[in-house]
């Protein structure tokens, strides 16, 4: 890697980041990766075959993912983000990693997060995004309207972040998009038993779109543009 800080909470500080405590607590940040990781990140994303969100694991992924990972889960990270979003002492909660490479239609209904969930941050890595709006993030003030937003869309651009505290009215999700979306997830969890659980329900869910990704892909084309669920 290169001697660069890969991730500083110092750039949280940029005067393009945006924070927000109503209608919940929410943090857009842009320029959060140094350009000169961007070869080593690419090369080194793990190469899912199959959709979703999947388990961390240190084996899928080259070095710098691995370190980048290691700054996400960092307590000087936590303590930046707590700080920013009025979440008192983040750190002490135990950290959820989730990657995902590529997308169906089905993923990205409009949802608040499980109750399990404290904190909740996203780190995109694309190099590139078409000129649409689908796939990109939105923050929504109701669970029935994927247009109704708080804030301008997140495209999914490599070092763009957002990070949110999760209440009982974050809802948030994406207009739906197939193909490649490169993002590091982390969430902060009440407990190690949620996380425990959390982490081979995942592993379970990677086997299945394994076996039926295909299936899988089929059944989420149909997808209404402001379908939501509620965790």
């Amino acid at each position: 890697m290169s001697a660069t800080v890969l991730l500083d909470p110092a750039r949280l500080d940029r005067p393009d980041t945006d924070v927000r405590m109503e209608p919940f607590p929410f943090l857009i940040a842009h320029g959060q990766l140094p350009d000169d990781a961007r070869a080593e990140l690419e090369r080194d994303f793990p190469r899912y075959a199959s959709a979703g969100f999947f388990p961390y694991d240190p084996a899928d992924c080259g070095p710098s993912v691995n370190e980048l990972v290691a700054h996400l889960t960092s307590p000087s990270f936590a303590s930046a983000i707590g700080e920013r979003l009025g979440i008192e002492n983040l750190g002490q909660y135990p950290t959820l990693v989730t990657l995902c490479r590529y997308l169906n239609r089905r993923h990205g209904t409009i949802h608040t997060d499980s109750k399990s969930k404290v904190a909740t941050a996203l780190l995109y890595l694309n190099s590139q995004w078409p000129d649409t709006s689908d796939g990109c993030l939105r923050f929504l003030r109701r669970i029935d309207d994927i247009d109704d937003l708080v804030a301008p869309e997140l495209k999914p651009l490599y070092g763009e972040f957002a990070v949110f505290k999760r209440c009982d009215n974050s809802f948030h999700g994406h207009l739906p998009y197939e193909g490649e979306r490169r993002v590091v997830q982390v969430a902060w969890l009440t407990s190690e038993e949620e996380k425990l659980r959390k982490t081979r329900r995942g592993k379970f869910s990677r086997g299945f779109k394994k076996l039926l990704g295909a299936l899988d892909r089929r059944f989420g084309a149909g997808r209404d543009r402001s379908a939501a669920h509620q965790d």
